[in-house]
C-alpha cells in the first residue's frame, strides 16, 4: 500500500521539495462557445488561467463525442498555456502519437479504459508528454495505485465522464486526500487535479484535501468576466500564507 497518513499541517512541501507546488485553475473548454473557440481561449488566458483542460469524448467510452486532434492543433498556436489533454476514450493507446503531435503538453487515460495502462502511460512519456491517469467517482483509488510512480498527473473525476454541469460528489475528496498523502510521501511534485461540478466552494474543499489544479467548465465560462472568480480560486491555495 503506498498511502500514507496525512499531514493536515502540510504545505505540499518535502525534504527533496522546498518549494509549495501553486495551485492552478485550468478551465474547461467543454462549457466555452464553441462557435469562437479561439477567442476562448484567449478569454481564459487573459484572466489568469494557467492551463487549457480539453476533453476528448470518443461516443464509446462515454456516449458523447467532441473533439479530436485537428481541433486541438488548430487553437495551439493561440497560446503558450499548457494544454491539459482530457482522454475520455475507449482505446487510448491507438490516439496518442496524433494527440501529442497536436499540440497536447498532457495527456491523461482513464484506468478503466480498454488496454495496457502502464504500457500507455510509458507511450505517453516516450512521446515527450506528461502522462496523467484518471478514475470515474465509482472506482475505487486503490485502482490507480500501481500507476502513481509513472504519472505526473493525477486527476480526480468528482462526477461521471462524459457530460458537462453535473453535480459535485463528495466521494472525490477522500480519493484526493489519499493521493496527497502518497505525493507528499513520494512525490511533491505530483499535480492533483479534480474536475466536476467545480465551483468557488467545492473547489476551495477540493484545495483543503489536497488539490493542486482545478478543472471547471460552466462555473467559469457562465461569468462575462472570469479574472476574478479565478483569482479568488487561486487565493485557495498553499501558496498563499493567510
Amino acid at each position: 500500500m503506498l498511502f500514507y497518513y496525512h499531514n493536515s499541517t502540510s504545505k505540499y512541501k518535502s525534504e527533496k521539495c522546498n518549494e509549495p507546488i501553486m495551485t492552478k485553475v485550468a478551465p474547461s473548454m467543454l462549457s466555452a462557445d464553441f462557435s469562437r473557440l479561439g477567442d476562448e481561449v484567449k478569454r481564459v488566458e487573459s484572466a489568469g488561467a494557467d492551463w487549457v483542460h480539453l476533453d476528448v469524448m470518443d461516443g464509446m467510452f462515454v456516449p458523447n463525442i467532441t473533439i479530436g486532434p485537428i481541433v486541438i492543433e488548430s487553437i495551439r498556436n493561440l497560446t503558450k498555456m499548457p494544454f491539459d489533454v482530457h482522454l475520455m476514450i475507449q482505446e487510448p493507446k491507438r490516439y496518442l502519437n496524433a494527440f501529442a503531435k497536436a499540440g497536447s503538453d498532457m495527456l491523461t487515460i482513464h484506468v478503466e479504459a480498454k488496454g495496457d495502462v502502464k504500457d500507455a502511460l510509458e507511450e505517453i512519456r516516450n512521446l515527450g508528454i506528461k502522462p496523467g491517469i484518471t478514475l470515474n467517482p465509482g472506482t475505487p483509488v486503490e485502482k490507480i495505485e500501481p500507476y502513481l510512480d509513472l504519472v505526473d498527473l493525477v486527476l480526480v473525476m468528482t462526477v461521471e465522464a462524459g457530460f458537462g454541469g453535473q453535480s459535485f460528489q463528495e466521494v472525490g475528496l477522500s480519493k484526493i486526500s489519499s493521493i496527497r498523502e502518497y505525493a507528499d510521501a513520494q512525490n511533491p511534485r505530483l499535480e492533483i487535479s479534480v474536475d466536476g461540478g467545480i465551483n468557488r466552494n467545492t473547489g476551495k474543499m477540493c484545495v483543503e484535501a489536497g488539490a493542486t489544479v482545478l478543472a471547471a467548465g460552466s462555473s467559469l465560462f457562465r461569468l462575462s468576466d472570469m479574472e476574478k472568480e479565478i483569482a479568488l480560486w487561486k487565493s485557495y491555495g498553499p501558496d498563499t500564507e493567510k
